[in-house]
């Protein structure tokens, strides 16, 4: 139920950024999100459908994209990146890893008219 708050903030951003530069719809809603978010994105476009309906965002789509889990490594002290099945030090192989991202959920652009 989470992804209904999101979705809240999402929709506002989104209606505020594009009165903000004059547009009249928001056809498409383009966001960044963590593999360690939560964030489901099907849920978002479902919750989204309901609260922009009558709004500047109604029909807008949803379009994510999945960031890269980084990490830095205690044993060997590089950044780097792994997968959520291949969790180790891409360098050394290490195990004693600093999340440095992966709950992000961010809106990097809108689509708009």
């Amino acid at each position: 139920m989470h992804e209904l708050a999101i979705t809240e903030s999402i929709l506002k951003i989104a209606l505020e950024s594009a009165e903000q530069h004059g547009a009249k719809r928001v056809r498409a809603i383009r966001l960044a999100i963590g593999p360690f978010s939560g964030v489901v994105p099907e849920c978002v476009q479902t919750y989204l459908d309901v609260l922009a309906k009558g709004t500047a965002a109604e029909g807008a789509k949803i379009e994510a994209r999945q960031l890269p889990l980084r990490v830095r490594c205690r044993d060997c002290g590089k950044e780097g990146e792994v997968s959520r099945t291949r969790i180790e030090c891409p360098f050394c192989g290490g195990l004693r890893l600093e999340r440095l991202s992966g709950k992000e959920c961010t809106v990097e652009n809108l689509e708009v008219e």
